[in-house]
């Protein structure tokens, strides 16, 4: 029974070993909109209220196991707020991981499926509070 045991633990992890050197990976894109930034916008925005570098890594959101035990990546959007990011195959837990001020909201977090050789779109939501 031991034996059976050893064996089949041993299949699972080979198997489970062959799929990530199998190249099985997916593409992960989309945008962080961080908003409000001033208490009043206006239309066109100006310049000082647009998310900057340092806004995105107040807000970071981090690519986790749907278990929440393990890190996976954390997100970098460009100053437009896109990202793009390659990740294996499976389910991810996207979360933000810091709340500024504990006020606002975001659609975080999200379970997300990366299928082989496909792109996924997540666009992410982040209200900072601010009126």
């Amino acid at each position: 029974m031991i034996f059976k045991l050893v064996l089949f633990t041993g299949l699972v992890f080979v198997s489970c070993c062959e799929m990530e050197r199998s190249g099985e990976t997916g593409f992960l894109e989309g945008s962080i909109s961080i908003g409000p930034i001033c208490p009043v916008e206006t239309d066109p925005p100006d310049p000082q209220c647009l998310p900057t570098a340092e806004t995105y890594k107040a807000y970071p959101v981090g690519v986790w196991t749907t278990d929440g035990t393990r890190k996976i990546a954390l997100i970098n959007p460009a100053l437009d707020g896109t990202y793009k990011t390659e990740l294996a195959s499976g389910n991810y837990l996207f979360i933000l991981e810091s709340k500024q001020n504990s006020i606002g909201s975001s659609n975080l977090p999200a379970e997300v499926s990366v299928i082989p050789e496909n792109k996924t779109i997540l666009n992410i939501v982040i209200d900072t509070g601010i009126r």
